[in-house]
């Protein structure tokens, strides 16, 4: 379903934050992004939902993206990142009908019984229902991230791109945050790109690592066979498998 080629992308010419990435993506999988700070996570998901200039090629349903308009690339790739401040108090229901735009005529107008039912089925599933007329200046940081997700679902995209998704959650909603996502992908054939710095969470919820270094792919495959392998010792600088076996330990 996405398929990147020869992907490269920085924030000032000639200085490359990613260089020369090559991977690709299948219906109904997740696909975790791990790697250290600053390595080039948030930058290949930019690059991809084409917030910032890029070379290279990525495809979308063999589709080129380079040149689709921004309304119906809205319809192909939903990017939530990990802060989106606030700038004006519109209420739950008002915040994620703005995912439904691409699909609309103008702006919060003429909601489609459609677009009605699906707004509806988010808020139900992610138990922000009850909460829809509250105003999104008052919601702490937690539901706030389930609200803007929300909002992220409701495009109905075929690439769903999240930027640390379980940020602000306490450990109950990360764990029901990311069980609902992964069967939302599966049972809607959707593909998923999440960056994660939680390993454990990566390696509980996800199918296939990619592992960056510097702006490069170190590794890109199975999760378990990734997470097994000497590749997170190397990039991260620690016995990664070692630190999580002894913290196991302390709960026995």
């Amino acid at each position: 379903m996405l398929e990147i080629k020869n992907l490269s992308a920085g924030y000032c010419k000639g200085a490359d934050v990613i260089c020369n990435i090559n991977f690709g993506a299948e219906r109904g999988e997740s696909l975790c992004i791990l790697g250290p700070n600053g390595c080039g996570k948030s930058t290949l998901l930019k690059s991809i939902a084409r917030i910032i200039d890029y070379r290279g090629v990525v495809m979308v349903n063999s589709e080129d993206i380079s040149a689709v308009p921004r309304k119906e690339l809205a319809k192909k790739i939903a990017l939530l990142s990990q802060s989106a401040p606030v700038f004006f108090p519109y209420t739950v229901h008002e915040t994620v009908s703005m995912g439904r735009y691409a699909y609309s005529q103008g702006f919060l107008k003429s909601l489609s019984a459609k677009d009605s039912e699906i707004i509806e089925d988010i808020l139900k599933k992610l138990d922000i229902w009850d909460i829809k007329e509250r105003m999104i200046d008052e919601l702490s940081g937690g539901t706030l991230q389930r609200v803007l997700l929300a909002k992220t679902l409701a495009q109905t995209p075929d690439l769903i791109l999240l930027d640390e998704p379980a940020n602000h959650l306490d450990l109950k909603h990360q764990i029901d945050l990311l069980k609902f996502l992964k069967t939302w992908v599966e049972e809607n054939n959707k593909t998923l790109i999440s960056v994660f710095h939680d390993l454990n969470l990566a390696r509980q919820f996800g199918d296939k690592a990619l592992v960056l270094n510097n702006g490069t792919i170190a590794a890109c495959g199975n999760i378990d066979e990734i997470l097994n392998s000497e590749v997170l010792s190397n990039v991260y600088g620690i016995d990664i498998r070692t630190f999580m076996k002894e913290s196991l330990e302390k709960w026995n």
